[in-house]
């Protein structure tokens, strides 16, 4: 397989053919779809969803959850999503706290027992909606030292970041939609704190990232599952299809090979958020073979929204939002035909439409 059509299969699971006639329809959603602070979860259905868009959804819940982000989940879903996020071991749970593992490890108790502690201490704390920062200061007090540190920014010593994020789910608590300030909640009907680790959930996990940014290698759905390679191949899927993507060995399951080999024309111009799911594949080599251009896509702070047009990423946009105007920058990388400048303006008019803007202007660059 060339990645071209890895890439159009991709667009096809994804459901940027605009197929899909409800948010429950959309595989994105059953994985999960990330939030941020800039619409990406709205920009992210207005690219596969056709007519008004909102994530104001009873059928909707936010929380934190794979790799400690905010992901909006089915609310049918968010159980089994949970339970693939209890650590199988301290291995597990050491990992998922990415960035402050280091932290973790220096408090000198088992990595699991201290996430089940402080998924505690959350469930008590939380019984109705707090901001983020009351629960902070309120978890902080009944917990360790250890568990805490000092932060410059908030001028204040509170439970590590990334800590609070894995275990507020696993006690039962959610995030409130569109609060600002970040504001948490129980859980409706969240029953007894589970410690007991669910396989079956946590390969659930693999197995979608597979059908939706496959074919894929262990590596690379471990990194989107927020652990260790070591963890997940304890959960990969058994039975899946081998496929040869640009010379190298990937995995699907064997009944996406039919799809994969066949995919529809990737006919489709979408302006896709920052974090949108089709740029949350980690092979970020075979979604943007230029090395330069991937540091356009990916950067280490502020990443732009993609231009996606026949069947490739074809630049990136970002916006200025001034009164009721926002102004699109979209830089391509290449000239476009007019029609495909026609129809990204187009879904401009959606995305700022979305975003409640009366009016908006398309600027190209490069």
């Amino acid at each position: 397989m060339d990645r071209r059509q890895v890439l159009a299969y991709r667009i096809a699971e994804h459901g940027l053919h605009r197929s899909a006639k409800d948010v429950a329809d959309l595989a994105v959603v059953r994985a999960g779809l990330q939030d941020s602070m800039r619409d990406t979860a709205l920009l992210a259905l207005v690219a596969r969803l056709g007519g008004e868009v909102s994530l104001e959804d009873d059928r909707l819940v936010l929380a934190w959850t794979l790799r400690g982000a905010p992901h909006y989940h089915l609310r049918a879903d968010l159980p089994e999503a949970i339970r693939a996020l209890i650590p199988l071991d301290d291995a597990d749970a050491l990992a998922r706290m990415l960035w402050q593992r280091k932290e973790m490890a220096a408090t000198g108790l088992a990595a699991t027992e201290v996430v089940f502690t402080a998924a505690a201490a959350l469930r008590e704390v939380v019984t109705e909606p707090m901001t983020k920062g009351a629960v902070s200061t309120a978890v902080t007090q009944r917990l360790p030292p250890s568990f805490s540190r000092w932060c410059r920014g908030c001028n204040a010593t509170h439970i590590q970041e990334q800590l609070m994020r894995i275990a507020s789910p696993l006690g039962g608590v959610r995030l409130v939609t569109g609060a600002s300030p970040a504001t948490l909640a129980p859980l409706e009907g969240r029953g007894r704190l589970r410690k007991t680790p669910d396989p079956a959930a946590a390969t659930a996990v693999i197995e979608r990232y597979l059908r939706l940014n496959g074919p894929a290698s262990p590596g690379e759905a471990a990194e989107f599952a927020g652990t260790a390679r070591a963890v997940v191949d304890r959960t990969w899927p058994a039975d899946l299809a081998s496929v040869e993507v640009e010379g190298k060995t990937r995995y699907l399951p064997p009944d996406r090979l039919a799809a994969l080999e066949s995919p529809p024309e990737p006919d489709v111009v979408r302006l896709l958020p920052p974090l949108d799911p089709f740029i949350q594949a980690r092979d970020k080599a075979l979604l943007v073979p230029d090395p330069l251009r991937r540091k356009e896509v990916w950067k280490m702070l502020g990443n732009p929204g993609v231009l996606l047009a026949d069947g490739d990423i074809a630049g990136t946009w970002r916006t200025k939002g001034s009164g009721a105007k926002l102004t699109f920058t979209v830089t391509a990388f290449d000239p476009l035909r007019p029609a495909v400048r026609e129809e990204a303006e187009a879904e401009a008019a959606r995305v700022a439409a979305a975003r409640g803007f009366e009016k908006h202007a398309v600027t190209w660059a490069g």
